[in-house]
């Protein structure tokens, strides 16, 4: 255990690393802070010394002080299968775009070992409540048991394509996929915000945040660069050749609301089997 002195500097750590994270959040800059602050990453990275992302591969910290992990940098969760924690500036900048408020239902795609859980739940609150769903069995009994003192969180160790879930005022996805799988947008309640990461096989892609208005309007957008680990079973190929071909073709930045059901017009830019991304604005 630290010592007294240790756990005060470990504190200091943290409130410094929650400022500096929460600075490109959109909205919620505080409550964002708070959160990252409140939440001790130390418990969710296990045991030190830790294995930090690098371009080609990992180094070690060489120390298993706490303090090393309050920076803004991937911690290897399974390195062999570079399984990561999520670089917490990123994370911050989706909360802000997501913005969760005290009350909110959140669905979770992708808890890994449950840190960014954790955040969701102290901003949603004990009013609120996370349904957060990851598929790797060992990292979702660690969630489990990192987060059986949370009353505001369930964790399901099952895929959240195939689960019947629930209605959520916010979704939010931590692994890539190559289109918005419908069952997550039915699942959304009108209002909702989802933040995925869309991404083409094998490159980088982009955080999409999806807002529905209404039974079958949503507005969407762009706001920053995504490389994330693929969700399994919601990457298909013709959807991945689609949006490649749509991020080299560029104008990312003025998509503005996503299509259902519906014939592609001339505001198209990507085009998938069932949805589209358009140039328009959202109509409802």
């Amino acid at each position: 255990m630290p010592s007294p002195a240790t756990e005060s500097n470990i504190a200091i750590f943290r409130h410094f690393y929650a400022k500096y994270v929460a600075e490109g959040a959109r909205q919620s800059k505080e409550r964002i802070r708070l959160a990252f602050a409140a939440v001790e990453r130390e418990r969710f990275v296990g045991r030190g010394p830790w294995q930090v992302a690098v371009p080609g591969g990992y180094i070690s910290t060489d120390s298993d002080d706490p303090s090393l992990v309050y920076q803004d940098i991937l911690i290897g969760l399974f390195a062999d299968k570079g399984i990561n924690t999520g670089i917490p500036s990123l994370h911050a900048r989706c909360l802000g775009e997501a913005n969760p408020q005290p009350g909110d239902i959140v669905l979770q795609v992708g808890a890994g070992t449950g840190y960014y859980t954790a955040i969701l739940a102290k901003l949603v609150g004990l009013n609120g409540f996370v349904h957060a769903y990851e598929l790797e069995q060992d990292l979702a009994q660690r969630a489990m048991v990192n987060l059986k003192d949370r009353k505001n969180v369930t964790i399901y160790s099952e895929s959240a394509l195939t689960a019947t879930l629930p209605t959520a005022d916010i979704i939010y996805v931590c692994a890539s996929v190559t289109h918005p799988p419908n069952v997550w947008l039915d699942a959304l309640a009108i209002g909702g915000r989802m933040v995925l990461p869309l991404e083409p096989k094998e490159r980088f892609g982009c955080m999409l945040l999806v807002t529905r208005h209404s039974q079958t309007a949503y507005a969407a957008g762009f706001f920053a660069s995504a490389s994330y680990i693929p969700c399994e079973g919601a990457c298909d190929d013709s959807a991945s050749q689609a949006l490649t071909a749509a991020l080299e073709s560029g104008n990312q930045d003025k998509v503005r609301s996503l299509r259902r059901n519906s014939y592609p017009d001339e505001t198209a830019w990507c085009v998938g089997s069932d949805w589209w991304l358009s140039l328009a604005d959202c109509i409802y």
